[in-house]
Formats: structure tokens, C-alpha cells, sequence
């Protein structure tokens, strides 16, 4: 048998493009992302509301774009008893309690990523299992304790309890971006004679910022939004946090308010959505000074 050479074709000549793959044409829309599109739908229409009822005198439960817009609902709300106190005080409580729950996290999760023993898996299975009960379940009798204890009514005893309450999880996810972090750069800073806290401080908390960052963002979600809490253990006014107020203050008329309401709920939502905004940008970064290893 004789070979038949490929010839190029000649200079000048068109080149056929290739034909079209059937596999990669356009297809039209799958059953399930009409679903996917139209759970989306649904969680927007309360979110649409919120911003549109906000700028809208005479809003109501209707979805609907304003007649007039106008600044009217947050000139109502925007003074110390219905916006700037309860806003500092879920501040104190949650940014308290977010501190607290990332300390204790951080050195919690380190025996248990560096320090390998018969008891770590069962005590990770016990946090698990912590991460799921619920805080309903518990909080009468924890409201009982604090009567006992003369704690009620105490903005530290929240912050200890919301900050014990979301401890849990915080060292789970602690522990899982710890392990990311090698050793052998602690063994290098260890050579050089630094101790364990300053290691810990110097070097591994550096190169685990990411993990910290999501630690205490999904923290401080957590007990931002938490209503139950704050409304079982603090009575005083002047102590209770925007979740709470913000309760209260779609109740204490005959006839809720509701562009103030939502205008009171932009302005409470905004601090996280700041946070993360800040905080955001070093999800991202990952571990690169573990890179150093190599070479």
C-alpha cells in the first residue's frame, strides 16, 4: 500500500472551518434551572420590598414602586430610642461576642490540629453535634440558671452566652483552615527560639487570616440576627439590641409603619453587609506564604 501524503493547502485558498460539535450547541433552558431561576424570584420579591417600601410614604405589604419617592421613612426612624441605641448596643453584643467566640476558636483549635490524640476525633464529634442542637432547646433552662445566678438582665452574661452558644462550630471551621497551615514552618520559628503563643501569634494566624475572616463573619452573622437570645436575658430597654427593637417596633402601634419598618431594616442590615464587604477581599488570598516550603 502506498502512504498518501498530506499536502497543506495552497497559499491563498480558504480554510473550511470546522464543523460544529452537536454536543456543545446551545441548548434551551433545563427543568431545573427554570427551577433554580424561580426559587431565585422568590427569595428577591421580600428583598424588593424592603428597599422600595423604604423610599415609599404610604407603603404596605404590596410589592410596588413608590408614587413619590421620598426620604420621609428614615428622617422617622433615624433618632437615639429607635435606631441609634439598639444599633450600639447589638454592636456591644455581638461585636463582644464575636471577639470572644474568635479567641477562644483560634486557641481551641490548635491542640486539636497540631496534637494528635485518642480523644480528638470524639471531642470533633461532640462539637458536631453541638453545632446542630438547637438554642430554643436549651434556653430555658439557661434563662433559670441566670435567675439563680443574678445574671438576667446582664449585656457580659449575653455576650458570654451568645459568644459559648456559637463556639461549636467557630472551632470546627477553625480547626479545618488550622490544618491547611504547615508545621514545618512552626518547627523553623520554633529553631529560631520563638515560644508556642508567639508562633501561634506570629506565624500561624498570619497565614490563616482567610479562615479567620470567614470565622468571624459567619459569627457575627449568627448573633447579629439572633432575636431569641437578647429577648429572653435582657429586660431593660436601653440594653436591648436592633433585633429585638426591631420586634418591638413592628409592634408598638395599632397600625404597623411599614416604610419606616423597612427603612428600619436597610439601616439595621447595613453594618454586616459593610463587614463583609471589608473583610471580603482576603477570602480570597488563600495560603500563599505556605509556598515558601517549596523550592
Amino acid at each position: 500500500m502506498t502512504a498518501t501524503a498530506h499536502r497543506p493547502p495552497p497559499a491563498g485558498s480558504a480554510v473550511p472551518a470546522p464543523a460544529p460539535d452537536p454536543a456543545r450547541r446551545r441548548r434551551g433552558p433545563r427543568p431545573a434551572d427554570v427551577v433554580l431561576v424561580a426559587i431565585a424570584a422568590f427569595f428577591c420579591i421580600p428583598l424588593a420590598w424592603v428597599v422600595l417600601a423604604s423610599f415609599d410614604a404610604e407603603a404596605s405589604l404590596a410589592v410596588a414602586w413608590p408614587a413619590t419617592p421620598t426620604l420621609d421613612n428614615y428622617a422617622a426612624v433615624l433618632d437615639t430610642e429607635t435606631t441609634f441605641r439598639p444599633m450600639w448596643n447589638s454592636v456591644v453584643l455581638c461585636g463582644g461576642a464575636t471577639l470572644v467566640t474568635v479567641v477562644c476558636a483560634v486557641l481551641a483549635a490548635y491542640p486539636l490540629s497540631r496534637y494528635r490524640s485518642r480523644a480528638s476525633r470524639p471531642f470533633l464529634l461532640t462539637i458536631v453535634f453541638a453545632t446542630g442542637l438547637p438554642i430554643t432547646a436549651i434556653m430555658i433552662p439557661v434563662y433559670a440558671l441566670f435567675v439563680q445566678v443574678n445574671l438576667i438582665d446582664s449585656m457580659p452574661a449575653a455576650v458570654l452566652f451568645l459568644a459559648t452558644s456559637a463556639l461549636p462550630y467557630a472551632i470546627f471551621l477553625t480547626t479545618g483552615f488550622m490544618d491547611g497551615v504547615p508545621v514545618e514552618i512552626e518547627e523553623a520559628a520554633w529553631v529560631d527560639g520563638a515560644s508556642m503563643l508567639r508562633t501561634l501569634w506570629e506565624v500561624v494566624l498570619p497565614m490563616m487570616r482567610p479562615g479567620v475572616a470567614v470565622v468571624a463573619i459567619f459569627t457575627l452573622v449568627q448573633t447579629w440576627g439572633n432575636f431569641f437570645v437578647p429577648f429572653m436575658l435582657l429586660l431593660s430597654p436601653d440594653k436591648l439590641p436592633a433585633a429585638v427593637s426591631l420586634f418591638t417596633f413592628s409592634s408598638q402601634y395599632g397600625q404597623v409603619a411599614y416604610g419606616q419598618l423597612a427603612a428600619f431594616s436597610i439601616l439595621y442590615s447595613a453594618p454586616v453587609v459593610v463587614l463583609y464587604l471589608l473583610l471580603g477581599r482576603r477570602l480570597g488570598s488563600g495560603f500563599a506564604a505556605a509556598g515558601g516550603l517549596k523550592g
